[in-house]
């Protein structure tokens, strides 16, 4: 940030549950700051952070923003104050990763009419998986009805631990006052403020081994030992220091502010690592690195790349390495953006957030470094996709335009996934949510004029045999000429675990020549991509050709290719061919009320219950569920919980489909042929 040291930098993101405020107290520091003219509302449509048409529709932080800013604390120190917004919404948690991953602390946003629910623990998980032990909770909504400071600071350091002390206190007239640096204390307040006071002395002394001992001899610290103190303890997640705001009204957002640049730290007591965990200079004459944390295709500028300055200057108009990807890029203008306002710097330091447009092959999680340099900081871990829907153009011309609209949204968030099964043959759309999915359908028609269809995929179900089978045929053809001719005996059976070759040779006395077994081999590669149950592809089979003929003139390879692939379904019909369908372990998390309803559903999807604990103050129920069971499970969940749980699946294997279950899958198969 220009003419603004390293030590005076500050970078911090607003994490949350949906609703908790974040947007609204963003908005309360944009206009103190001085960066919008007015206060914005997200309420209203008039949000500077929420200015999207997708956000201002929903009525959600879809996206999220960095903004920049200097501030002049009470003593008229300028600090570089830069800080996130980011969604609350699970749909949109991916964002929330890569905000933390460009910040260096955490600020998790409580509404103290909604108290602590599934996202704010999922932003204090974020946290803690991304590095920021630094972390800082406020509360906002205390101008609420039925809302209790006490109460809420209760819930806080029960559910986090006595580390969350408080730094601000409301006061019974509306307001509130720093504790650390008040001088006009309220009566009512004055023992209070004491004892906080004392609390944060020793958490400043137990950070330094000399100022423990002064402490504990009753000597009195220095208010500079005090703050570096506690700058320690809140960058060693010791102390998480609780602030209060009432962002409609702007109470509290200069204490915040102060408090910021106050106790958390800066890019130089905090740098960053690599990869391997070695430091990573974050001083201006440094070699350049950054992370890039976010894409944005802008519809004036074109693409536009968000990069975190980790270490070193980004000077506009220069070139840069790109190290995931081991290529040079050349770029011209460096935007810092504030909203819909950008505007040309000429360089960036570390803690900065800065934009590059129309980089030619840079993409979210890439590490960008100095010509000469090989500095890889660790990739950004997004969430599995738990939402699948086929999508299908509408149109001739949104087809052909399809492939190019895909890869736009996949760029811009990575948490979406396009995968072209080539077993069901359809383009699969992956994310986090129902709403997530329907945001990327409008993204798709908005930015690349493409309309679309979702609708539920087909599972990939596979056959296999639990039973041995024989199988022949005879292939005779004769039509005038050479004819056609090969027949083969085989046997079907389960393929066990430890066994290597799926396709065992038992001819013998050369009933078949050994030329044409790698046509039968063929034959039986292809037989398996369509089973004897509904069509799909066989796994898990050994096949023993054991037996057959051959015509000196007429057998040739096809011949023996046919017979080997129609002898195999032959097999398998005499085998007792089952369906196989694949099965996802479950990590559901909700709140304590919602068990049995939550039990009840997993149940009814034939789920099958492997444990329940607790976690984050949440009920965790895992079970191994059936794929067909789980494709609108993300909109059902959030039915049941009311918004409040959330779950993860991994793919576990394949297992049978149970016999009622798979004769409904086998006619729907047979309906869709005779369809076609």
């Amino acid at each position: 940030m220009k003419n603004i040291p390293i030590e005076n930098i500050r970078n911090v993101v607003f994490m949350g549950h949906t609703g908790s405020g974040k947007t609204t107290l963003v908005d309360a520091l944009l206009h103190k700051l001085g960066i919008n003219d007015r206060l914005g509302s997200p309420a209203s449509g008039s949000s500077m952070a929420d200015y999207t048409d997708l956000e201002k529709t929903r009525r959600i932080s879809v996206f999220g923003k960095a903004f920049s800013a200097v501030y002049k604390t009470d003593s008229g120190k300028e600090m570089g104050l830069v800080f996130g917004d980011t969604p609350g919404y699970m749909d949109f948690f991916g964002a929330t990763i890569a905000a933390a991953r460009a910040a260096d602390a955490g600020l998790i946003v409580i509404d103290a009419a909604s108290g602590i629910q599934v996202g704010t623990h999922r932003a204090v998980r974020c946290c803690s998986n991304r590095g920021l032990d630094t972390k800082g909770i406020v509360i906002t909504g205390l101008d609420k009805d039925n809302t209790d400071f006490a109460a809420t600071l209760a819930e806080i350091r029960a559910a986090f631990g006595s580390g969350c002390v408080p730094v601000v206190l409301p006061t019974s007239d509306g307001g509130v006052i720093d504790v650390l640096a008040a001088k006009n204390i309220p009566a009512d307040l004055e023992e209070q403020l004491n004892e906080i006071k004392g609390g944060l002395v020793e958490l400043a002394a137990e950070t330094d081994d000399t100022m423990i001992e002064k402490y504990l001899n009753g000597e009195d610290l220095s208010p500079e030992e005090i703050g570096a103190g506690l700058v320690e303890a809140v960058a060693s997640g010791g102390f998480t220091p609780v602030f209060v705001t009432m962002a409609p009204s702007e109470t509290g957002i200069t204490e915040l502010l102060n408090g910021i640049c106050r106790l958390f730290p800066s890019p130089a007591s905090h740098a960053a690592k690599d990869v391997d965990g070695n430091r990573i200079d974050p001083s201006a004459e440094a070699p350049f690195a950054g992370l890039v944390f976010r894409s944005v295709n802008d519809a004036f500028v074109g693409q536009l790349t968000f990069v975190r300055v980790l270490g070193g200057t980004l000077r506009a108009d220069s070139e840069i390495y790109n190290a995931s990807r081991d290529h040079k890029e050349r770029f011209g203008n460096l935007l810092e953006i504030n909203g819909k306002k950008q505007a040309q710097i000429p360089n960036a330091t570390a803690g900065d957030i800065v934009a590059i447009p129309k980089l030619k092959n840079t993409h979210v999680g890439d590490s960008l470094c100095a010509i000469g340099s090989k500095i890889i900081a660790p990739p950004i871990r997004f969430p599995n996709p738990v939402m699948l829907q086929a999508v299908t153009a509408k149109t001739q011309a949104d087809e052909d335009k399809l492939g190019v609209a895909l890869q736009r949204v996949t760029e811009e968030d990575p948490t979406l996934l396009v995968e072209r099964n080539t077993e069901t043959h359809e383009t699969v759309l992956k994310g986090l949510g129902d709403v997530h999915m329907d945001v990327a359908v409008e993204m798709m028609r908005s930015r690349s004029n493409v309309n679309v269809e979702l609708h539920t995929p087909k599972v990939a179900y596979r056959e296999t045999v639990t039973g041995t089978g024989e199988g022949h045929h005879k292939h005779k053809k004769q039509s005038g000429g050479r004819g056609q001719y090969g027949e083969v005996y085989l046997r079907v059976e389960p393929k066990m675990p430890d066994e290597e070759d799926w396709f065992v040779d038992g001819i013998v006395g050369g009933v078949i020549p050994g030329n044409f077994l790698p046509a039968i081999q063929k034959g039986l590669v292809e037989g398996m991509q369509k089973g004897a149950v509904a069509g799909y592809p066989v796994t898990n089979v050994k096949v023993t050709v054991y037996d057959g003929s051959y015509h000196d003139v007429d057998s040739s390879e096809v011949a023996f290719k046919i017979a080997g692939s129609r002898a195999l379904r032959d097999g398998m019909r005499n085998a007792r061919p089952v369906l196989l369908e694949p099965i996802m372990t479950v990590k559901v998390m909700i709140p304590d009320d919602c068990m049995g309803d939550a039990n009840g559903d997993l149940n009814h999807k034939r789920g099958r219950i492997l444990g329940i604990g607790n976690e984050d103050g949440m009920q965790v129920i895992t079970a191994e569920v059936p794929q067909a069971e789980l494709f609108r499970y993300a909109a059902e969940l959030r039915s049941i919980t009311g918004g409040r749980g959330s779950f993860e699946t991994t793919f576990e294997r394949y297992d049978t489909v149970p016999a009622n279950v798979a004769q409904k899958i086998v006619d729907a198969t047979k309906h869709e042929e005779d369809e076609e």
